[in-house]
């Protein structure tokens, strides 16, 4: 078997990171170039002229025009926190090296902080991540099935119409040579109208979609695509068909990543975010030496999340 280049690529190794972001005024510089690598921009009337100061340790930054005053952090996903930068970045540098995942509990011993500042953090990046993927669209040949996670109570039917466990639709757009290149993951009941609604957003109209014969499938046509509706039957020998290989790849391992990790997190409630973290990794998963940036720009253009919002149902 040949070497996977995706897998043995580079990255950004730890020594490279600290190099980088290792200090309190490099991670500050650079916020302050990605959010205006032309120059301040005033977030409010969008004038340019300005005065800075310094209060409490923080850079301000005063519009001449509207008199308003802001920091790098104000309306971003940083807004009003109290973490030092460097160890949101050591936090962030660790969500997106890592091939599977990394909970709340392991970053709050790597960051040295408390579990629920842990928690809060990886909550706003995952939302960050989540809100970023947001309008993916997949094109050309794409696999679909129906997945399902969680669940706390022993016993029940397992799998399809489990009672114990949260569904969700994973879709993988592939290669001409049948490897799965980007990926669409989205928490749904499996209606034909819940389907046909995830479709027109997640599909381009070019798609060529190829699924089991599970019934609610048919209205992905709703989207203009074309569909292939294989009926796998039941057991082992379904899940190995040459079909959806890309799909059941993929889907096996996210579960073995999410046993490896959590042993106790709400995916019912918070599974749009845990679903957008794998896909903004998966998808950006071949230049991991880049990830970390194209994170920071997605970070500063991501409105204020505070622990209310993330804890709140509507948001999970």
């Amino acid at each position: 078997m040949g070497i996977n280049k995706v897998q043995f690529q580079k990255g950004l190794s730890m020594a490279e990171f600290m190099e980088r972001y290792g200090v309190e005024e490099k991670c500050h510089a650079a916020l302050v170039a990605l959010r205006w690598p032309d120059g301040f921009v005033c977030p409010y009337c969008g004038e340019t002229h300005h005065c800075m100061f310094e209060r409490n340790g923080l850079t301000y930054w005063q519009c001449s025009a509207c008199r308003k005053q802001t920091t790098v952090l104000c309306g971003t996903i940083f807004e009003a926190t109290k973490l030092p930068l460097a160890k949101w970045f050591l936090g962030m540098h660790l969500l997106t090296q890592s091939k599977n995942n990394v909970s709340a509990l392991e970053l709050k011993r790597h960051l040295g902080v408390r579990y629920r500042t842990a928690w809060l953090l990886k909550h706003k990046l995952m939302q960050v991540m989540c809100e970023r993927e947001a309008p993916r669209q997949l094109a050309g040949r794409v696999e679909v099935d129906d997945a399902y996670l969680g669940g706390e109570r022993p016993g029940g039917k397992p799998g399809r119409g489990s009672e114990n466990k949260v569904s969700f639709i994973a879709a993988v757009q592939t290669s001409h040579t049948g490897k799965g290149v980007y990926v669409c993951l989205k928490k749904l009941k499996f209606t034909k109208e819940a389907v046909a609604e995830w479709a027109k957003t997640a599909l381009s109209a070019s798609v060529h979609v190829v699924s089991d014969g599970l019934w609610c499938f048919q209205a992905i046509t709703a989207a203009d695509a074309t569909h292939e509706r294989i009926v796998t039957g039941g057991g082992a020998q379904c899940v190995k068909m040459e079909a959806f290989r890309a799909v059941n790849t993929f889907l096996g391992n996210l579960k073995t990543a999410y046993s490896g990790t959590y042993h106790a997190f709400d995916f019912e409630k918070y599974a749009d975010r845990y679903l957008g973290e794998v896909q903004y990794r998966f998808n950006r998963r071949f230049d991991l030496s880049a990830i970390l940036k194209r994170l920071l720009v997605a970070a500063v253009r991501t409105t204020a999340r505070p622990e209310r919002w993330l804890r709140a149902e509507q948001y999970g």
